[in-house]
């Protein structure tokens, strides 16, 4: 796993315009049972991938945290949710709240987190490729394959499945 997350930056990068190129066409004409099988391809690429040999996302970028996710942290940690805020997080230049900084505060060195029950929306749905109308989030797609191994797999597995 660690040797094929060092390249997989490397390899993303060299797959870019080959992907870009096929979300483009995605997007003009997203076959019927897309949603079918991103859901197939996700399972199936999660069977074999454990995120706790990896959680290159968690070291590497933050999530966006929602306000209904500080609601729910801050409870967690018994915090107003100003507190919560001012501790962990800052705003970025969308003017979303963020992580202050990465890796993330909670990601434990055994690469458990340590809000898991309560972890942000972001955090629960990563890396996206379940979502429905799978082809309106290439852009986001696009960043994770370059992050997460499971992402950069199912994209291969799918431009091999959609001609």
């Amino acid at each position: 796993m660690n040797e094929f997350l060092k390249q997989l930056p490397k390899k993303a990068a060299e797959k870019k315009a080959e992907n870009k190129k096929f979300f483009a066409k995605l997007k003009k004409r997203p076959p019927k049972n897309l949603d079918y099988l991103m859901q197939e391809l996700h399972e199936a690429e999660f069977e074999k991938t454990d995120c706790l040999t990896c959680a290159n996302c968690c070291k590497t970028t933050g999530p966006l945290f929602t306000n209904a996710d500080v609601e729910r942290i801050a409870k967690y940690f018994r915090l107003k949710p100003q507190k919560f805020i001012s501790q962990y997080l800052r705003v970025d230049e969308e003017n979303d709240y963020v992580l202050q900084q990465v890796p993330c505060t909670f990601l434990g060195a055994d690469n458990y987190c340590s809000i898991y029950d309560v972890r942000p929306k972001a955090c629960r749905e990563f890396p996206h490729t379940d979502r429905k109308k799978f082809q309106q989030i290439s852009n986001l797609t696009m960043k994770n394959v370059a992050i997460c191994p499971a992402a950069y797999n199912i994209v291969e597995e799918m431009k091999k499945k959609i001609k």
